[in-house]
């Protein structure tokens, strides 16, 4: 098998010896696909509709920003653990390389044919396909600092500020580099991930990892966060306007790219449980079934902050949306839901929102923060307690590399 990446060719490996015979098989409306990059052969087999889905790598800007939300993240952020700046920079270079492979639905490199030493990729995609995958990568205000970087960023390229209410978790915070790797199956998100971190273990430490969901029956449909809303219904006004909202336009080593805020939101899903529907959307301003803005039906519809029926407002002054639409500011909501066992301190869900959003200044989610301040009424169900702030590259184009202006700006 030599050059030949095992994950073209298990796909074609029988699974009778898994226990499951072709009359099983068929039995659930699947077959023995040939390979997960070629056509089924038979017509029993069912390959899933998201398998063979790619998005390209290279290009203008990073994917993963305004790509179509997957139903799956797996978000890594890492420290430094070398301060060699050159380094560093084959490092990204290395994950450039992968990362386009990754994408591309293959093992990040191809398995050789020497059995005495460890196999060139991990292995657990080996009979899948790409499934949309996406890799974006960032870095934040301590990686320019920690390599002596610091007089190459933009003003506004500083941590964020301690919000109200905020109680932050040191390991749930900060770091200098983020890895988002999505798909439509988390077993190809996480491998892409422990790819990049197998051939920087002697570069990086780990700090935190995060998996997350997302669901909608059709594209283009707004997902709900656990609270039973519609999550992200201001995105499609904002990519109408991409080079405004999203996009740095500024000549430097961040053209073309955006920042990223992280934030972990911690969600009391029992106390929010025994709200009325009533409380439950005066906290949203919005229906919960249609996600319209109060008193209307259409979700897209626009929120009149200063809407009022029979001389008294609709829309509740301490309502999330109403704040935040109250800071003038827009963002890119890039959000996911987690759940991550029991809290062993409450015996409650340990679930919430691994929010995300990209814009193209953090001046933007800042304002908008701000303007939530401590009116917010969704404070009442909701703890901030992890947040980051990660300036990502723009796009790379074939025989480029990740960062590869910052790292040439070092240079000179």
């Amino acid at each position: 098998m030599t050059q030949l990446s095992r994950r073209r060719f298990l796909g074609g490996v029988s699974l009778t010896g898994l226990g499951m015979t072709s009359i099983g098989l068929a039995g659930l409306g699947l077959g023995a696909c040939t390979s997960p990059k070629q056509p089924p052969n038979n017509a029993t087999c069912q390959r899933h509709a998201s398998a063979s889905k790619q998005y390209a790598f290279y290009g203008q800007h990073q994917a993963g920003i305004i790509t179509p939300s997957q139903r799956h993240i797996y978000l890594l952020v890492a420290d430094l653990h070398s301060l060699n700046i050159n380094d560093i920079a084959t490092m990204f270079k290395n994950w450039t390389r992968s990362a386009a492979s990754l994408c591309q639905g293959n093992n990040h490199q191809a398995y050789g044919d020497n059995p005495h030493i460890p196999p060139a990729d991990t292995g657990e995609a080996d009979s899948l396909s790409a499934w949309g995958l996406t890799l974006t990568f960032g870095i934040s205000p301590s990686f320019l600092s920690k390599l002596g970087l610091s007089q190459f960023a933009p003003p506004e390229f500083v941590d964020l500020p301690h919000f109200a209410k905020d109680q932050l978790k040191d390991h749930l915070s900060g770091g200098d580099i983020c890895i988002q790797a999505c798909s439509d199956d988390p077993q190809v998100a996480f491998h892409a991930v422990r790819q990049l971190v197998r051939q920087a273990r002697s570069l990086i430490t780990l700090r935190y990892s995060r998996m997350g969901f997302t669901s909608s029956d059709e594209d283009g449909q707004t997902p709900r966060n656990l609270f039973g809303f519609k999550d992200g219904t201001a995105n499609q006004e904002v990519l109408s306007n991409a080079d405004q909202h999203i996009w740095v336009q500024h000549p430097n080593w961040l053209a073309h790219g955006s920042y990223m805020v992280v934030r972990t939101i911690a969600m009391h899903l029992e106390t929010w449980d025994r709200t009325s529907l009533t409380g439950q959307e005066e906290t949203f301003a919005r229906h919960r079934d249609t996600g319209a803005p109060l008193g209307q039906t259409d979700e897209f519809a626009p929120l009149d902050i200063h809407a009022t029926h029979q001389g008294k407002p609709i829309i509740p002054q301490v309502a999330h949306s109403a704040l935040a639409k109250g800071s003038n500011q827009q963002i890119l909501r890039r959000s996911y839901s987690y759940a991550d066992g029991i809290d062993p301190k409450t015996g409650q869900f340990d679930a919430g929102l691994l929010f995300i959003s990209f814009q193209q200044s953090p001046k933007q989610f800042i304002d908008i923060q701000n303007a939530l301040g401590t009116m917010d009424k969704m404070t009442e169900y909701t703890t901030h307690i992890g947040s980051g702030l990660f300036a990502c590259f723009g796009g790379v184009r074939e025989g480029e590399y990740l960062g590869q202006a910052l790292f040439e700006l070092a240079k000179s």
